[in-house]
C-alpha cells in the first residue's frame, strides 16, 4: 500500500501542495491588516511580559527585607551585570511577544508566514517613526512609547551614540524581528494541517 504523505503526482501530499500553490497565488503576498493585528498583540504581550518581569523582580527583593540595603550595596557594585540580566530579559520578552503577533498574522493571512512576520515587525518600525515626529514637532509628552518597556523607538536625546544605546536598539529590532518571522511560519503551517486534511477527507486516506 503506497503512503498517502508519499511523494508523487497523485499522492495527497501532492494534491495538497498543489491545491495550496493555486490558493497562494491568488491570495498570497503581504496582508497589512493580519499584519497590525498581529503588532497589536505583539504590543500587549510586551505590556504584559514586562508588567510579569517587574513583578517578579519586586518580589524577589521583597522576600528579602532584611538584606535589602546590602543588596542596594551589591547593585551598586555590580550595575553591568545587572544591565546584563536587564538586556536578555527585555529580549526574552520582545521574542515571546513578537513570536506571538507573529503567529497572529500568519493565521491570519494564511500564506507567506515570514513574509507576515516582517511586516509585523515594520508596522511597530512604522509607528515608532510616527511617534518621534509627533513627539519631535509637538513635545515629548507625545511620545507614547516610553511608557513601553521594549516597545522600539527612535530616541531623540543622542543616546543612540553610546554604547548601550546601540545594544539596546540592536534589541529592540533584531530580537522582535527575529520573533515575528518564526511565530509567522509558525501560524502558516497550522493552515497546511487544515489543507492536508481536506485533502486526505476527500481522498479517502486515514489520518
Amino acid at each position: 500500500m503506497v503512503d498517502g504523505y508519499d511523494a508523487g503526482s497523485s499522492t495527497p501530499k501532492a494534491r495538497r501542495d498543489d491545491v495550496v500553490r493555486a490558493e497562494k497565488d491568488r491570495f498570497g503576498g503581504i496582508k497589512w491588516g493580519s499584519a497590525f493585528f498581529g503588532w497589536l498583540t505583539a504590543i500587549g504581550m510586551t505590556v504584559l511580559l514586562s508588567a510579569l518581569a517587574t513583578a517578579i523582580g519586586v518580589g524577589v527583593g521583597a522576600a528579602n527585607p532584611s538584606g535589602a540595603e546590602q543588596a542596594a550595596d551589591q547593585a551598586r557594585q555590580n550595575a553591568e551585570t545587572l544591565g546584563i540580566v536587564g538586556g536578555i530579559v527585555l529580549a526574552v520578552v520582545l521574542f515571546v511577544a513578537y513570536y506571538c503577533g507573529g503567529y497572529v498574522a500568519g493565521r491570519m493571512a494564511r500564506f507567506d508566514g515570514a513574509k507576515q512576520g516582517l511586516a509585523v515587525w515594520s508596522w511597530g518600525i512604522i509607528v515608532a517613526i510616527l511617534v518621534a515626529i509627533l513627539a519631535a514637532v509637538a513635545g515629548n509628552q507625545f511620545n507614547i512609547l516610553d511608557d513601553l518597556n521594549g516597545a522600539p523607538r527612535i530616541p531623540l536625546d543622542g543616546s543612540l551614540m553610546t554604547a548601550s544605546g546601540i545594544i539596546g536598539l540592536v534589541i529592540a529590532l533584531i530580537v522582535p524581528l527575529l520573533g515575528a518571522i518564526l511565530g509567522g511560519k509558525a501560524g502558516m503551517r497550522f493552515h497546511r494541517k487544515v489543507d492536508q486534511a481536506g485533502i486526505d477527507h476527500q481522498t479517502g486516506v486515514a489520518g
